[in-house]
């Protein structure tokens, strides 16, 4: 359907891309040549943001994995302290004078 000017004369359409499947269409060595140059540049593209997609999630990972690698380590020196503590008062415990309340 072609829209007409003023003077009745039709105008003509836009061309538009048309989605083909390389797999059923008919394409020259040029038309796949030029498809799979495409396909390798997007590819590139997409790479590069992966790229840096994965580091910064590995990095991420990676400073969880610290975290809890350091929490460990600081809440067992903490447990240390707490036997240290378990201990001085089990010896001051003994050490009290007897009482016959208890």
């Amino acid at each position: 359907m072609a829209d007409t000017s003023g003077q009745g004369e039709p105008k003509p359409e836009a061309q538009f891309a048309k989605r083909i499947d390389p797999s059923k269409d008919e394409l020259t060595r040029e038309q796949q040549q030029f498809i799979r140059r495409v396909e390798l540049e997007q590819w590139k593209k997409k790479a590069g943001q992966l790229r840096g997609r994965n580091i910064a999630t590995g990095l991420a990972i990676g400073a969880v994995v610290l975290g809890i690698y350091g929490y460990t380590f600081y809440s067992v020196s903490q447990e240390r302290v707490m036997d240290e503590i378990d201990e001085e008062a089990s010896a001051a415990k003994l050490r009290a004078p007897k009482t016959g309340a208890n």
